[in-house]
């Protein structure tokens, strides 16, 4: 069984804040497989500017810059 770092009840409460009125369990599940994926390849990019920066902690402003990268 695959673990998964985000909740399916916090997929529903971002996708109704974007506007939706109903959410499918389906949609749930898929929109947390496609956040966890993007969150992975920023955290990837974030460590990146860390080890960049001779630091093993990585900080907001990695995070930050991974997003704009």
């Amino acid at each position: 069984m695959v673990e998964h770092s985000l909740s399916l009840s916090g997929m529903e409460k971002l996708l109704k804040k974007a506007g939706a009125l109903r959410v499918s369990d389906k949609a749930k599940e898929a929109f947390r497989e496609v956040l966890e994926e993007i969150g992975e390849e920023l955290g990837k990019k974030a460590v990146k500017f860390s080890e960049h920066s001779k630091r093993k902690t990585i900080k907001a402003e990695d995070i930050k810059l991974a997003h704009k990268s």
